[in-house]
Order: structure tokens, then C-alpha cells, then sequence
């Protein structure tokens, strides 16, 4: 998934969103140089157009597992450079080079989804040559996971050791964390719910907003809300008028005499019992004696 950053400006929010690889990873390097440049030449464009955002607010949705450390760390200055309050929000799997962009985010405004993981980690290259260019390249490692270490710390104000072993977990390969884990290791600030119940409850607060609005200017009652007290009291209720109020209460008082009628105390005739010392036969008995009876005439 090659790199895709998208910027939507306004006046008052600049919303960009980061998805798929961050900038040119180093084994795209290798391929056709053409190609090469055309995606440097898009990454070095979406630079310069977030160094001219304006608005005094910007939004960095990040969708992410990475990609280069040098681009992050291009996009990190080139965030922090801006004098807007900056919002980063990390999304599913956060990773690597990503978390980096992250930390762009002004005081308290790293947030991250309810749903997502976030992973930091050692540093990784492909290369080839002799010894002594496979040991500048393990210096150029090290190098950036002390880097990369600091800006965590710098954002959390825990010391950079601290990252360096988070990093270090399993030969190197880091450790996944919740959103909770994110935030008590100093990665994150807050958790927020996925924006699109966000919006879906935005949306059905809005379309309230406008029914109520619409009923009100149908009753003549516009700007000002003190007009309702002036209203007359049966057009306080303005989801009945009067008369739809008094037949309402007509059908109440029958339905509850109804029911009123059909749950009274349960009535049972009395039983006829026998007087003291009468014989009680069964009904076998009382059958055989109208068969002698039958017999007898």
C-alpha cells in the first residue's frame, strides 16, 4: 500500500489524513528509479502544502504501519513548525514510523481510537557491502532508536531509557499495547471512540436541532424563546392541540375503566357442602346404586 496523504483545508479545521506507507520506504529504493522520483516528488509536495496550513486548527487522522523514519521524522517538523493547535489521532494499527508523526500533536492532544494497537520498535534497514559498511550501518541504527527515543520521551517526560527497553522487546520487534497500555507508557493522551459514531451521533443531534427548529417556526416562535411563555397554554404542547388533548383524555378514562372492570378480584360461587355425617360415595358407588335401582324395577 504505497503512501497516501490528503489534506483538506478550511478556515477554521485543516483535516490530513495519513494512510498506507509513510513516505519511501528503503526497499522501493531499489526499484525503478522513474518511479522513485515520482513518489518523492508527491511526498515532497504534501510537505510543502502542510507547512502553508492557516487554520488555527489541524486534525492529523493516522492510518498507518509505518514506513521510513527519515519521512516521519520530515512530517514531525513540518507539523510542529506550524503555530496551530495540532490534533493527532491514531486509528487501528498504529505502528513504527507512524507513532512518530503522533507525537506532533500539541499539549494533551495525542489521542488515539478505542479499537486501535500501538506498536513501537527497534529500527530496521536492508543493506549489503563488506563488514565495514554493515557496522556504519548498525551505527545509523542506533542512532535512530536513540533518536526516535527521545522524541517519546520529549512528549512524556519519562526518560529515554525507558523507550529504548519498550523498543527492545522481543529481539527488537517491540510490543503491541492497548490503547490503555498507550497511554500509561506516554505515547497517548487520551482514548476517543471511532469517528464515525462520532459523526453518526453528530448527524442525529443536527437533525433534531432542525425538527425542533421547524415546529417552532410553524408555532411562530423564531429567535426568541421567551415567546413561548406567551403562548396560549393549550398551544404549550406542541405535539396536540385542545381538542386532540380532550379526546385523548376521553380514551384514557374508558380504557382505564375497562381494564379496571376486567382485573376485579376474582369471584367463586360457593360450594354446597354436605352436612356433618352424610356419606360421600364416589362416583362408581353412585352408579352401581342407579343400576340396582334399575334392577328392582
Amino acid at each position: 500500500m504505497k503512501s497516501e496523504i490528503l489534506i483538506k483545508n478550511s478556515a477554521d479545521v485543516c483535516q490530513i489524513d495519513i494512510e498506507g506507507t509513510i513516505g519511501i520506504p528503503e526497499e522501493w529504493q531499489f526499484e525503478n528509479p522513474d518511479s522513485r522520483v515520482a513518489t518523492y516528488e508527491r511526498f515532497r509536495e504534501s510537505l510543502r502544502r502542510i507547512t502553508e496550513i492557516k487554520a488555527p486548527q489541524v486534525v492529523v487522522n493516522i492510518r498507518s504501519t509505518g514506513g521510513d523514519v527519515n519521512d516521519a521524522l520530515l512530517i514531525l517538523d513540518a507539523l510542529r513548525q506550524l503555530p496551530a493547535r495540532i490534533v493527532t489521532r491514531c486509528y487501528g494499527y498504529t505502528a513504527s514510523a507512524a507513532t512518530i508523526i503522533a507525537q506532533a500533536a500539541s499539549e494533551g492532544d495525542r489521542e488515539i481510537s478505542e479499537n486501535a494497537l500501538y506498536l513501537i520498535h527497534n529500527s530496521i534497514c536492508s543493506t549489503e557491502g563488506n563488514a565495514a559498511k554493515i557496522a556504519s550501518e548498525v551505527d545509523l541504527l542506533q542512532q535512530t532508536d536513540a533518536r526516535i527515543a527521545s522524541v517519546y520521551a520529549s512528549r512524556s517526560g519519562r526518560p529515554a531509557e525507558k523507550f529504548r527497553a519498550l523498543m527492545a522487546e522481543n529481539n527488537g520487534n517491540g510490543r503491541w499495547l492497548s490503547p490503555e497500555e498507550a497511554i500509561a507508557a506516554g505515547l497517548a493522551d487520551r482514548v476517543i471512540e471511532p469517528a464515525r459514531t462520532e459523526a453518526k451521533n453528530t448527524s442525529l443531534t443536527q437533525n433534531i436541532v432542525r425538527s425542533w427548529q421547524r415546529i417552532l417556526t410553524e408555532l411562530g416562535v423564531k429567535d426568541n424563546p421567551k415567546e413561548l411563555k406567551e403562548l396560549p397554554q393549550a398551544e404549550c404542547n406542541i405535539l396536540h392541540t385542545e381538542e386532540e388533548l380532550r379526546e385523548l383524555r376521553r380514551r384514557s378514562s374508558v380504557i382505564a375503566e375497562e381494564s379496571r372492570q376486567r382485573i376485579g378480584p376474582t369471584r367463586v360461587k360457593p360450594a354446597e357442602d354436605p352436612s356433618f355425617g352424610d356419606t360421600i360415595r364416589s362416583a362408581n358407588e353412585r352408579a352401581y346404586a342407579e343400576d340396582v335401582k334399575c334392577f328392582r324395577n
